[in-house]
């Protein structure tokens, strides 16, 4: 069993995604932010970071209990225990998965978020971080349009963590105020995703189990 520590955001529904992707059995503990549950001595135990996702794998590597936090390497850790081909095996492909792994990480994540504070109900408007993170996400969109013209998966031609760590950002494209029409391969790509019953069903998390 795998104990979720998750609540509604981007980051946290990847790794629900990821596991409704594997079939994985897994139980969902949600944290709710907005009441500052993620700062709970428990879950600080697990996630000294104090930011969901977190899981705690009740059979780890070496058969004991092993709890992780920070998505991608949630996503990494959950392909390697099960040997998914989400994260290919042959050198080259993976190495296409982890860096479109990273680039979310590193640059879409980070810059959608802010592109949320300031867009989205925020407490103060700020127009130089409005335009600066407003023009950076649609920035990251062209380059992930650019990319999808000629791969119908973000790595390539299969389904990956790469993906599934991209989706759930790109989900929120109201909030960040992007028209998924002024880029029509990431529109097409997300089309795919979202028939995904295994998508639509971790997208639900925490509110559905």
């Amino acid at each position: 069993m795998i104990h979720l520590y998750t609540w509604a955001t981007p980051n946290g529904r990847k790794t629900s995604v990821m596991l409704e992707e594997l079939g994985l059995p897994y139980e969902t503990h949600p944290i709710n932010i907005s009441k500052d549950e993620q700062f709970a001595p428990d879950f600080l135990a697990i996630a000294p970071n104090n930011r969901i996702p977190a899981i705690v794998d009740e059979e780890g590597p070496d058969g004991a209990p092993l709890s992780l936090f920070e998505s991608g390497a949630i996503l990494i850790y959950l392909a390697e225990k099960t040997g998914s081909e989400l994260l290919p095996s042959e050198p080259r492909r993976r190495a296409a998965v982890m860096q479109w792994l990273m680039w979310q990480m590193g640059g879409l994540g980070p810059m959608v978020g802010q592109a949320h504070h300031f867009l989205f109900n925020p407490k103060e408007v700020v127009p130089y971080g409005q335009k600066r993170y407003h023009n950076e996400t649609k920035r990251l969109y062209g380059v992930l349009d650019k990319q999808l013209a000629s791969n119908e998966y973000v790595a390539g031609d299969a389904y990956s963590i790469a993906d599934i760590s991209i989706y759930p950002w790109i989900s929120r494209f109201e909030r960040h105020q992007v028209d998924l029409n002024d880029f029509p391969n990431v529109k097409r790509w997300f089309d795919l995703l979202s028939a995904r019953e295994t998508v639509q069903r971790g997208m639900a998390v925490p509110f559905a189990n």
